[in-house]
């Protein structure tokens, strides 16, 4: 029976498990398929598929779900198909006319596989392309990954960072806060501000949008501001993302940058535009000027990197002591929480 022929008994929505490799997250919680079941649709998901989440095929049993023995089986008896990642080339396979998958996408780089889609007669519902306003927040999968990543990188950092964030006073001798930088006041930037203020550390972050000073002021941070007429001019685009800065305000932001690098304890970095490079905003002098033991975490190392020497899902140190996490996976890290949210924006 078609999605069409049930009509007022409802769709079949389906969760496979993810193959992408470490991904974590699943596209349904318990919670989130009681919510589907009251709205009259039927719910499946693969065993398995919520187990490094936290939720045992037990739980989505008890919850009414019923659990497919196989991939191939959910695919086939699923009309709508929500996942995490988009669907790889196993998954493409195994689509059929009329069925919806929703899932992140990707659509500007990923033209083969919308166009299989297409060839197949489905229909791909990106996430990843909601409308970053006000009315679509609820839906906002990217923002609420994104505030996961924020809070994880804090975490992160601290994990390998070898003091307090807090200053202390002891019998023992005082300890001085960590003083942390956050760059790009976004989602993911405003989120690390409130954890590392929320930890003690003395915080301070930059962006090139004007909105972003007062937000951060207000969370108890320091704004990091230029000496340049034309700060933050142009620098609010569409869509919630930063635009591309000139060269001249470029060339004072690294120079702000390389005065701070000294005294900076921890840096985190999230200045990423869709479907571009990430731009290079800490360079590898500023990394040598760093003291020993310093930690830099970048948010942007999946297009490249913010810092000259990030390295991708990879962790190292360099020759001066500095810590560099270049990790993708943070939301994946917290593999509950991104899912429970990630099901409701879905």
């Amino acid at each position: 029976m078609t999605g069409q022929q049930r009509g007022t008994l409802g769709l079949k929505i389906g969760t496979p498990k993810e193959l992408f490799e470490g991904e974590r997250r699943v596209a349904m919680t318990p919670e989130s398929a009681a919510q589907l079941q009251k709205l009259g649709h039927e719910c499946l998901i693969e065993t398995g598929a919520g187990a490094e989440a936290g939720f045992s095929d037990a739980d989505y049993k008890s919850a009414g779900v019923e659990v497919a023995k196989t991939a191939a089986a959910l695919w086939k008896a699923a009309d709508v198909v929500a996942k995490v990642r988009a669907p790889n080339d196993t998954e493409v396979k195994r689509l059929r006319d009329g069925q919806t998958v929703i899932s992140f996408v990707n659509p500007a780089a990923s033209e083969k596989l919308l166009a299989s889609a297409a060839k197949k007669g489905s229909t791909l519902v990106a996430m990843d392309m909601v409308p970053r306003i006000s009315r679509a927040q609820k839906m906002d999968a990217l923002s609420s990954m994104a505030n996961i990543a924020g809070y994880r990188a804090v975490i992160e950092a601290g994990n390998n960072f070898g003091r307090f964030f807090t200053g202390q006073i002891t019998a023992a001798g005082k300890v001085p806060p960590a003083k942390v930088l956050i760059v790009g006041a976004g989602v993911a930037g405003l989120a690390a501000v409130g954890t590392a203020t929320s930890l003690g550390a003395i915080t301070y972050a930059f962006d090139v949008r004007p909105e972003a000073a007062e937000q951060v002021e207000s969370m108890g941070a320091e704004f990091v501001f230029l000496d340049f007429e034309e700060e933050q001019a142009d620098g609010a685009s569409t869509g919630g993302y930063a635009s591309v800065s000139s060269p001249k305000f470029r060339e004072v932001q690294l120079a702000k940058f390389r005065k701070l690098a000294p005294e900076i304890d921890i840096v985190i970095t999230t200045a990423l535009i869709p479907n571009r490079e990430a731009p290079e905003l800490w360079t590898e002098d500023m990394v040598a000027a760093m003291k020993p033991g310093s930690v830099i975490i970048d948010l942007a190392a999946e297009k490249g990197g913010n810092c000259k020497l990030t390295v991708m899902d990879e962790k190292i140190v360099t020759d001066n002591g500095v810590t560099i996490v270049g990790y993708t996976d943070f939301p994946s890290r917290m593999a509950a929480q991104a899912s429970t949210l990630y099901s409701t924006n879905i």
